[in-house]
């Protein structure tokens, strides 16, 4: 067994990533520790500020370390405006395999019938007061309001309104309340 250095879980030995959250289990990722993951964040285009809280984005909350709740909508495609809920404070976007054992709580295979989103392929999170994104090493790629293309691995912060791009799939990030 494997065991993932982002979340604990067990995985099988030959399991390129982690079931529970996504992460790659390569032996040179595997064997960084949990500070890589920080570090990774100090690579992103914009580190939270110190001082930044859920209150600075105008989020309404009566618990300080509350996660507010937030959604994907689907911008194009058949099905425009299905919602997609962030039930929890790490979410995988990707498409179903369960013969592969990946099952993303984002889950893009009716939205994608090109196969353009990868089984993994990208992860939103909360920390820091505010949601990020991180690519997962997509073929196709994960974009924020149509900037560059962005790195495996690199996490960025997502605003109310963002637009993302998964492969060829189009969403809206929204935040409750805001």
């Amino acid at each position: 067994m494997r065991r993932c250095y982002r979340c604990g879980a067990e995985n099988l030995e030959d399991s390129a990533y982690c079931d529970e959250c996504g992460a790659h289990l390569s032996a040179e990722v595997g064997a960084k520790s949990l500070t890589s993951e920080t570090e990774g964040l100090a690579t992103s285009e914009e580190e939270p500020p110190a001082s930044f809280s859920i209150a600075d984005e105008g989020l309404s909350t009566s618990l300080p370390h509350a996660r507010p709740r937030a959604k994907l909508v689907l911008l194009r495609g058949s099905r425009v405006g299905r919602e997609f809920p962030i039930t929890g404070a790490e979410v995988m976007i990707g498409r179903w395999d369960a013969e592969q054992g990946i099952f993303p709580e984002i889950d893009l295979d009716e939205e994608d019938p090109e196969a353009k989103v990868s089984r993994r392929h990208a992860r939103l999170f909360y920390r820091d007061g505010r949601f990020w994104i991180e690519d997962l090493g997509s073929l196709n790629g994960t974009f924020v309001n149509r900037g560059s293309r962005l790195r495996p691995g690199q996490a960025v912060p997502l605003k109310h309104g963002d637009e993302i791009i998964v492969g060829k799939t189009f969403l809206r990030f929204l935040i409750e309340g805001v």
